[in-house]
């Protein structure tokens, strides 16, 4: 020990000696090392701003379905969808055959349904838009959330995880305003591919409202899209609905027509 001493003394006469200072050295390496750090992780805007550029675009249409695991059965409901920005989108149910040609439309923060049974128009507002569609685990506010995230939350990125073998940042989500649907949110993104993975959705009581599970993620016009998400009502029985992506068509051009009232009753 006294040997080492003796070493390690004279190694730092020389250095002193030499003109070297090694705190100098030291405190240069561990700045160094802080900046390597800080440039790998990313903020928690910058990493909203990835995912809202590959999930969000101008326009889409879609054909989805939803396979609802109930708790003595499942059933399941196929839907085509055309949406321009945040504020409008319009659904039209195609199957199962009793309700085809149920309709939804949004424009801003306004929904209407229109029923072929009841041949009815009915403005969704208020609490009604935290009910179930079509018994799923989507409320008809899910069913509204075309804002980008970077719109509605501030960010933090608060560690690392590993979801089925992709590498993620966790993100702690704070709503912006009181009007969003849910008031805070944890969410794994995927590092390479910048895909919300997993959430968990809450209250602003803390209360845990829902989850989700990315099941699937493709390749789809320049980006990745999650075509296979599992929504689950932490408030409900059952086993979660499943939200499949059957096809997606990104930054079409859609008929202004599309997005009327009219559209509801044709």
């Amino acid at each position: 020990m006294a040997k080492m001493s003796g070493c390690v003394g004279r190694a730092s006469s020389l250095i002193r000696h030499s003109g070297f200072d090694i705190r100098v050295f030291f405190l240069g390496l561990c700045l160094s090392l802080g900046l390597c750090l800080a440039a790998e992780t990313p903020t928690g805007e910058e990493i909203l701003k990835k995912v809202d550029q590959n999930v969000y675009s101008d326009t889409r249409v879609a054909v989805s379905q939803m396979v609802i695991h109930l708790e003595r059965n499942t059933r399941t409901v196929r839907a085509k969808s055309w949406v321009s920005g945040s504020d409008k989108s319009f659904s039209e149910f195609l199957y199962p055959p009793r309700d085809a040609g149920t309709k939804m439309l949004k424009l801003g923060d306004e929904l209407w349904t229109y029923t072929p049974e009841t041949d009815r128009i009915i403005k969704i507002s208020g609490q009604m838009l935290r009910q179930s569609v079509m018994g799923s685990d989507l409320s008809y506010e899910d069913m509204m959330e075309d804002r980008k995230l970077i719109d509605e939350y501030d960010a933090g990125v608060t560690g690392n995880d590993t979801l089925r073998g992709r590498p993620c940042w966790v993100l702690e989500l704070t709503a912006k305003t009181s009007t969003v649907s849910y008031h805070s949110r944890k969410v794994w993104v995927d590092k390479e591919r910048y895909v919300p993975l997993q959430e968990d959705r809450f209250a602003k009581s803390g209360m845990l409202l829902k989850t989700t599970e990315v099941d699937s993620v493709s390749r789809r016009q320049g980006r990745w899209v999650a075509d296979r998400v599992t929504f689950k009502d932490a408030l409900k029985s059952g086993a979660g609905t499943e939200f499949i992506v059957d096809s997606l068509q990104l930054d079409v051009p859609i008929p202004d027509y599309v997005f009327s009232k009219a559209s509801l009753k044709k």
